[in-house]
């Protein structure tokens, strides 16, 4: 009997865990970053050595030929402009790619340590917090897959759907456009097959980079919302410290010493995924920046010479990165918040019904929870709501430079 509970325990747990981290898998799976187990085999090791390179391929093939096209053959800039928005977001895209690999084994140990908070909280009014902030973790990687996917698929449809009539010698043709142009001397997409193999080999790479900025997106959002389920156990907990009149020293004692080594686990928490993270939110808000400025400019410069679909997939692409950076920066906030809180809350209690020596434990919580948590981006931008306030003013200021510069 005692076996079985126990099975059915373990079980229980796992799925918790699981349900915290199943659509960061889903994203992360399909494109080789899903950390596995150290006890892979040689061929799964293999295996996902491979998926790696096959992913970091369809991304290359399509930004470098890109990239050659806007900077050695494309001269007209108003064409060049329209293709620098998409080629930043495939660059932003390998960059973050190569960071989420050199980064497993961090988000291996993050979710480790998931799955043992999991196993050391065993109140169920703590577990439904827990699982009341991991459906919201949930809910904000869903509108960032749904917004990012839909937007930019919208993008590589409506552009793929266009036909063009070329001149081809004596020959006059017509071509499907591609969403990414392609350095003419690299490969001459005007003929089949060329046209259709690009054109397939670009939609498998608009997954991955979506995928990436998704899966990045989810983890932070996950790790974040965890460590605030983590704190908010831990300001219950704080509540509960005086339970008797009597406070009997050596349980407050107790009490006490499992809420500071808690209070270090979840401040180890987030900075394990401050580490993992703060590059990537880097590049986030540089790129996101910039494109948000180029896909203003698209919109206000060019509103009765692109579609509907067009017109819709910019909107959304535009509404998408706008997202992101929010949900980072909120992140931010907020984690720098809870963490301050937890001082607030261990000096609001009646610690002074607390044995003498007991409640001056109480300075250690409140001197620690003093030196600010930051979030940062690349170390030197710290992620907040006024970091986002700023960032959506730099892009305006970017696009009236922008439409100064080619009016």
């Amino acid at each position: 009997m005692t076996y079985s509970k126990r099975v059915s325990t373990s079980i229980k747990l796992t799925s918790n865990t699981d349900y915290s981290l199943q659509l960061a898998r889903w994203f992360l799976l399909p494109i080789g970053i899903w950390p596995r187990m150290n006890t892979a085999t040689k061929f799964e090791k293999f295996s996902s050595c491979v998926h790696i390179l096959i992913c970091i391929f369809l991304i290359a093939i399509v930004a470098v030929p890109c990239f050659l096209y806007v900077s050695l053959e494309e001269k007209d800039i108003e064409i060049k402009l329209s293709t620098i928005g998409p080629l930043s977001h495939w660059i932003m895209g390998l960059i973050n790619y190569c960071l989420l690999l050199s980064r497993k084994n961090n988000i291996r140990e993050c979710m480790r340590h998931m799955e043992m908070d999991w196993r050391l909280i065993q109140k169920f009014e703590d577990r439904q917090v827990m699982l009341q902030q991991a459906k919201f973790g949930r809910f904000v990687a869903g509108i960032c897959a749904i917004f990012m996917q839909s937007g930019v698929f919208l993008f590589f449809i409506s552009k793929s759907l266009t036909t063009t009539i070329v001149i081809i010698g004596n020959e006059t043709m017509s071509m499907h456009l591609l969403a990414w142009p392609i350095y003419s001397k690299f490969i001459d997409t005007r003929f089949s097959p060329a046209n259709e193999i690009m054109q397939i080999i670009e939609m498998l790479s608009t997954f991955i980079v979506n995928s990436v900025t998704v899966g990045a997106c989810s983890l932070d959002a996950i790790f974040a919302m965890h460590a605030c389920a983590q704190l908010s156990v831990l300001f219950s907990w704080l509540n509960k410290l005086i339970v008797d009149k009597n406070n009997n020293n050596d349980c407050a004692k107790q009490r006490l010493g499992i809420i500071v080594k808690h209070h270090l686990r979840v401040l180890s928490f987030i900075s394990r995924m401050e580490s993992i993270m703060r590059n990537i939110c880097l590049v986030e808000l540089l790129g996101c920046t910039m494109n948000m400025c180029l896909l203003s400019y698209y919109l206000i410069t060019w509103w009765n010479k692109i579609d509907a679909n067009s017109l819709i997939s910019y909107t959304i692409v535009y509404i998408s990165m706008s997202f992101n950076i929010f949900i980072f920066c909120y992140i931010g906030e907020i984690l720098t918040q809870q963490c301050k809180k937890v001082g607030e809350t261990a000096y609001m209690i009646d610690w002074y019904r607390l044995p003498h020596r007991t409640a001056l434990g109480l300075i250690l919580i409140i001197s620690r929870s003093s030196a600010a948590i930051k979030i940062t981006a690349g170390k030197f931008i710290q992620l907040s709501i006024a970091t986002y306030s700023d960032v959506m003013k730099t892009s305006f200021v970017y696009l009236n430079m922008l439409r100064t510069v080619t009016v």
